[in-house]
């Protein structure tokens, strides 16, 4: 049986935009613009400034747009910017089960490549889209394993999905893939413990891994050699970061076949994904009920294991978190903050918003139970149940999240979304141009009619 890799090699290599359903390219133009407003946002905070102005100090050829900027610099130093700003502020797209935010790898290195070569709009479409189903395919592999051992899903699947666009766009030869992604194993990082003190640098793993990912695509276009077996040797990607576990190899072979692009849900709330739903019942029972907050005494939420040691303990810790970022994976406080205020954009996630007296004493009311029967990560779903002074119950399920396959926003709603990330950087008139770019996406002769809307 040939590797794995070879034969993802020989998906990318051979995939055409007019092979793609059009549900997949509608998708795939939606998660780009939905990718640009967050990092046109993330390009005005300090974080954005920083890993910029490192980009910046890499420079390189000046051929690729720091998102937010005037600057240029290579590919692979555009795409470590780039992909953080992407990723930075937990408001990007994710695939249920692989649990992997696509945008900020696939269509980011995708747009950087693209520029660098001259490309026009319909190539980087589909390197993004062959980038986009590669790294989700890799992560249905493995469902909950990475996370289990404490690594990030998306930091490991990333570099291989910017490897996928990045080598697409430089039409790397069939031999060279398997270099390619030999080499991408040995380029994977990414430990989840900033779950601990709420510090930064699951935001920088995408643009990592995509800078990556596109060093491991240019060391094989010279020869440079990587293991075949990459994915199923002993010593390989998924044994290393997985663990011994029976992994489904067989989705590695659905690529073109059942596509995960339309499956990908947008955020509502800008922090962790598996969050969302139980915000949404949190926003339900405000809505038909208005609890007062004073007259709560508990709030318990059913959970699976898997998302215990992300987003619920040390419970006390989670109840109270140390920074903004780390509330961002605190489900008491993304609960009483939803329950006291109704709602939770960027101004919720702030250093001022997670000293309000009145969300930390409602958040310490939050708790959990197991719930052996939630299908995670299959599906991710919400439970909220309040329990009042005067004896009376509140209760909400939700089975789904919003912005996924189930229930998905509707375009204008993402639009909105955009266009509100992108005022923090750009003009109204600039951000219509934008929209108008990335709704014809594959229908512009050079991309760089795009990338040249991006700096302000």
């Amino acid at each position: 049986m040939e590797p794995y890799s070879q034969a993802i090699g020989r998906f990318v290599g051979g995939l055409s935009l007019a092979a793609i359903p059009p549900s997949v390219l509608d998708k795939a133009k939606l998660v780009f613009l939905d990718t640009l407003g967050v990092a046109l946002a993330s390009s005005t905070m300090d974080f954005g400034g920083m890993v910029t102005r490192v980009a910046q100090t890499l420079g390189g050829s000046l051929d690729s747009r720091l998102i937010g900027s005037d600057s240029k610099v290579a590919a692979a130093n555009a795409v470590l910017a780039n992909g953080t700003l992407a990723h930075g502020l937990d408001y990007d797209d994710t695939l249920e089960g692989a649990i992997v935010h696509t945008g900020c790898c696939a269509a980011m290195t995708a747009l950087a490549v693209g520029e660098e070569i001259g490309a026009g709009g319909g190539s980087v479409l589909a390197a993004a889209i062959a980038g986009t189903e590669v790294m989700c395919k890799i992560g249905l592999v493995a469902p909950g394993k990475f996370h289990a051992r404490g690594f990030h899903p998306t930091a490991l699947c990333s570099t291989f999905g910017a490897a996928a666009a990045a080598g697409k766009l430089y039409g790397l030869a069939p031999a060279q893939w398997n270099d390619a992604f030999g080499l991408c194993g040995s380029q994977s990082s990414g430990i989840i413990e900033y779950l601990d003190d709420g510090t930064w640098t699951k935001r920088l793993h995408p643009g990592w891994s995509a800078h990556g990912g596109i060093i491991a695509t240019l060391l094989a276009r010279q020869g440079f050699r990587g293991p075949a077996k990459v994915f199923e040797g002993t010593h390989g990607f998924f044994h290393s970061f997985g663990g011994p576990n029976e992994y489904r190899f067989e989705k590695l072979l659905e690529l073109g076949r059942d596509w995960e692009t339309p499956r990908l849900a947008f955020k509502s709330y800008p922090c962790g994904s598996i969050s969302h739903p139980y915000m949404d019942c949190a926003l339900k029972l405000r809505q038909k009920h208005s609890p007062a907050p004073e007259k709560i005494v508990e709030v318990v939420c059913r959970t699976a294991q898997g998302p215990v040691h992300r987003l619920w303990e040390p419970l006390a810790a989670k109840q109270r978190p140390e920074s903004s970022y780390g509330a961002k994976f605190s489900l008491p406080y993304s609960i009483a903050i939803m329950l006291i205020r109704g709602r939770a954009g960027l101004e919720e996630f702030t250093d001022e918003a997670i000293q309000d007296p009145s969300v930390l004493a409602l958040a310490k009311k939050v708790r959990y139970e197991l719930d052996p029967t939630i299908d995670y990560p299959r599906h991710f779903s919400g439970h909220v149940r309040i329990r009042l002074d005067n004896g009376a119950v509140l209760e909400e399920n939700q089975p789904h999240p919003r912005g996924g396959l189930e229930d998905p926003l509707p375009p204008q709603e993402i639009e909105a979304k955009f266009r509100a990330n992108a005022s923090l950087r750009l003009p109204a008139a600039q951000a219509d141009q934008i929209v108008a770019a990335v709704t014809r996406l594959e229908e512009l002769p050079k991309i760089s009619l795009l990338t040249d809307l991006l700096k302000p």
